[in-house]
């Protein structure tokens, strides 16, 4: 439904009614702004997020247990609800109820094994939660993992699957096409338009196996550093402030931190010199 809302533009030479008939929505869900959640969810949500930061196994019974103890009495029902609200999973082997549906759109993983020798030869993107002191978003990046340089980021207020393919675009644009591209198996990245656009451009892609966290063990050492080298120091009042947050600190990350998995050298000076 939101995808189709999204058709429908002012200035057009339609009336808003005549484009919503057309499309059968109503104006009232167009114009419907959600409440958002409340600041003791907020609260909760932050504190959720810095348990799984540390232990990504938790599955809802034990981050509710987690939450007892920071004094926060939570039932299992809003537990649930938040995790799945910051697109968050534990970590551990499941049996595979996968859809068959959703099946066809899963590729194995490529990167087992694989020596990584050059910048542009595989890029990991995930997304995550970021709190705020009022709300959240969700920021979606992409890793070159020979190098570690952030390619490309963006910060987005849902988790439609639109917004990762349009990072990956603004990326290509700017610094060219990777031979391989990995992802987690989110619903974002096992949809048609991200797997059509990505064998239409011809990039291999790998995925992680279903509840593997080493497999896209980069992405997720860079989440660890956003979050505490900057969120949870300086948390931004809002997405504007988070966006220039973010800004500065991947320029920081890219051009002047050195990693220690790439011999304590600079990320953008190992990407740009081959790249």
């Amino acid at each position: 439904m939101k995808e189709i809302e999204g058709y429908v533009k002012e200035n057009e030479h339609l009336s808003i009614r005549a484009q919503c008939d057309l499309l059968g929505i109503t104006r009232s869900n167009l114009y419907y702004k959600g409440k958002g959640e409340s600041e003791e969810n907020l609260k909760i949500m932050r504190l959720i997020d810095e348990e799984y930061l540390r232990y990504p196994t938790h599955g809802v019974l034990q981050i509710q247990d987690f939450l007892f103890a920071s004094g926060c009495v939570e039932n299992v029902k809003r537990v649930r609800r938040l995790l799945r609200k910051m697109n968050i999973m534990a970590i551990y082997p499941k049996r595979n109820l996968s859809k068959f549906g959703a099946a066809q759109y899963i590729h194995p993983y490529l990167l087992r094994g694989l020596k990584i020798l050059r910048p542009n030869q595989v890029w990991a993107i995930d997304i995550t939660y970021i709190p705020m002191e009022k709300g959240f978003m969700y920021l979606t990046a992409i890793i070159d993992i020979y190098s570690r340089y952030v390619v490309g980021w963006g910060v987005f207020n849902n988790l439609n699957a639109e917004n990762s393919l349009t990072v990956l675009k603004t990326v290509i644009k700017k610094h060219g096409k990777p031979e391989i591209i990995n992802s987690d198996q989110g619903s974002q990245f096992i949809c048609p338009i991200w797997i059509d656009f990505l064998q239409d451009a011809g990039i291999r892609i790998s995925m992680d196996g279903k509840n593997r966290a080493i497999d896209n063990i980069f992405i997720e050492r860079l989440w660890r550093t956003v979050k505490r080298d900057y969120v949870y120091l300086r948390p931004p009042e809002n997405g504007s402030q988070l966006y220039t947050g973010l800004k500065n600190f991947f320029y920081y990350y890219n051009h002047e931190k050195t990693h220690q998995g790439i011999q304590r050298q600079i990320p953008a000076q190992l990407y740009k010199k081959i790249a």
